[in-house]
């Protein structure tokens, strides 16, 4: 353990400072596909009895029409936010007519490309700025990638953590911002470390070893075939966070730098405004019809797909990149967890609890500036975990050494160890997180007990993904419709569908000026204009 960390959690266990970490957030959005009863994508809109996807701020859709996202409000323990994104399950199963969620983050089999409806929002300009977005995401990564689904999971620490770090650590407040910029720079520093131990998450969670055989569109591919319909890797842990999942030649040579919050913010912005030759030759139009909402690298900053972003809660009219200039570092939003297809909500209590103990160690522990060779050495890590996490003898990268990812990963998790137990002492929680941690242990300790390697059993045992997809989505929606909810929080529900459905109305009848305008508008907002150090 290094000193900075043994510093910190002896800290953070002081009597005067217990209880800190009880008042950081937790958050989950969760991605799933409507389906038939068949397991086949559902062709019909958003249901409009689950409210506006472009106002309801706990069920909306992602990049196509059927992808609904479940969002959780951010709550202090994550046992909470997952009783909340059970309870929006539960709702959205009686609103489904006959349809269900897919349990699986790869898709069911797909129609055409020109089959997949892009997400809707609406005639107001800011509904079709969102649409045409999606319109550009299906230009340039084709639309299939857009129906992938994932668990993405936002966590802080409280701000006043934050101060007691600073303070103990000798940075008064001797200018302007300098407990906001300790905060931003910690929470960049959180991220360095998650680059360097993120392959441990995969290794753990990863839960897509196999596929449908047409996801691929006849993309060339290394995989071997299952079956008739199936194509999958042996030892793969999460296809879905492979080169075969979200990739395309312009994104693939941006690695925003996570060495400072500034270089971070300035590398993204010259993405959005760096023109891309082959979306320029396409143009924002076609045939008077809009179709990406600009020609360069990126359309905007939230295409940029990363498995972790820092974030800051945006204003109305603000972009995400203003937010972090002008105020900070507020959460950090981890993107690569797939989907549990043995869990009916996509995601475990326990995962949520180790998930916990790993960012805070990621956050306390010493964490160097990362230069490019080494920022290579993770990314090249984390891919191999990804295609190959269970292969026998596999080593990862360490200090110029190979050394077994399984010896590493054991090692990890003792490191680890410290700050499960810290929760467990702070929540009073009668060791909830270290019998989390235990859990990742016998994985380490036996790969077939990782999701992966449960996964590709039961598939193979069916002879197929699809036949395992539609099993475990009929198995959930069986367990969430056999509970439903009390009348008094359906109607809350209700109440809020509606409220979603006015705010639409009314934004679509105050709207003014032309979505040209609106556009232009929105690509030359001034960005970091009220940045000060």
């Amino acid at each position: 353990m290094s000193n900075q960390l043994t510093r910190r959690l002896a800290l953070l266990d002081d009597d005067a400072h217990r209880g800190l970490l009880l008042q950081g957030l937790r958050g989950i959005e969760r991605e799933t596909l409507r389906v038939d009863s068949q397991g086949r994508l559902a062709r019909t809109p958003h249901p409009v009895q689950l409210g506006a996807a472009l106002t309801h701020a706990q069920i909306t859709t992602d990049y196509a029409e059927a992808l609904l996202e479940f969002i959780t409000p951010a709550e202090h323990d994550i046992g909470l936010a997952l009783n909340r994104l059970d309870a929006i399950h539960r709702y959205a199963y009686t609103k489904l007519d006959g349809e269900m969620l897919w349990s699986q983050s790869m898709p069911c089999d797909l129609p055409s490309e020109e089959d997949i409806e892009i997400a809707w929002y609406g005639t107001s300009n800011i509904g079709m700025l969102k649409h045409v977005y999606r319109r550009g995401l299906a230009l340039r990564y084709g639309k299939a990638m857009q129906c992938i689904a994932g668990i993405h999971y936002n966590y802080s620490l409280p701000e006043q953590l934050w101060k007691v770090l600073a303070e103990s650590e000798g940075i008064a407040e001797e200018r302007r911002h300098a407990l906001r910029d300790f905060q931003s720079e910690s929470y960049i520093a959180m991220i360095r470390n998650f680059r360097r131990y993120s392959w441990l998450l995969m290794y753990l969670f990863g839960a897509s070893p196999v596929l449908a055989t047409g996801f691929l569109r006849g993309r060339e591919h290394n995989l071997e075939t299952l079956s008739d319909d199936t194509l999958y890797l042996p030892y793969a842990t999460s296809l879905r966070m492979s080169d075969l999942g979200y990739q395309n030649d312009a994104q693939s040579g941006l690695r925003p730098h996570e060495n400072s919050l500034e270089s971070y913010v300035t590398s993204l912005m010259d993405a959005v405004n760096r023109p891309y030759p082959p979306y320029a030759d396409v143009g924002t139009k076609k045939d008077g019809e809009w179709v990406q909402l600009s020609t360069n690298i990126l359309q905007i900053e939230n295409e940029y797909y990363s498995t972790i972003r820092p974030k800051r809660v945006i204003r109305t009219g603000e972009r995400p990149v203003q937010a972090l200039c002008n105020r900070g570092v507020q959460y950090i939003e981890v993107r690569c967890l797939d989907i549990d297809p043995f869990e009916p909500v996509g995601v475990a209590l326990e995962t949520g609890r180790f998930l916990d103990a790993f960012l805070l160690f990621c956050a306390l522990e010493e964490s160097p500036m990362i230069n490019a060779m080494e920022g290579q050495v993770h990314a090249r890590n984390f891919a191999r975990t990804v295609k190959e996490g269970r292969r026998p003898g596999l080593t990862l990268t360490r200090n110029d050494a190979e050394v077994p990812l399984l010896e590493w990963a054991a090692e990890l998790l003792e490191r680890i160890r410290p700050l499960a137990e810290l929760l467990d002492s702070e929540h009073n929680y009668a060791g909830a997180h270290l019998s989390a941690l235990e859990l990742q242990k016998a994985k380490v300790a036996n790969p077939d007990k990782t999701p992966s390697a449960r996964v590709l059993e039961e598939v193979r045992a069916l002879g197929s993904f699809a036949k395992f997809g539609l099993q475990q989505s009929e198995l959930h929606a069986r367990a969430l419709r056999a509970e439903p909810l009390m009348a008094a929080e359906v109607a809350l529900f209700d109440e809020t569908a509606q409220a979603s459905l006015d705010e639409q109305a009314r934004i679509e009848a105050a709207d003014s000026g032309s979505f040209d305008d609106f556009v232009a508008a929105y690509n030359s907002s001034t960005l970091c204009s009220n940045h000060q150090g």
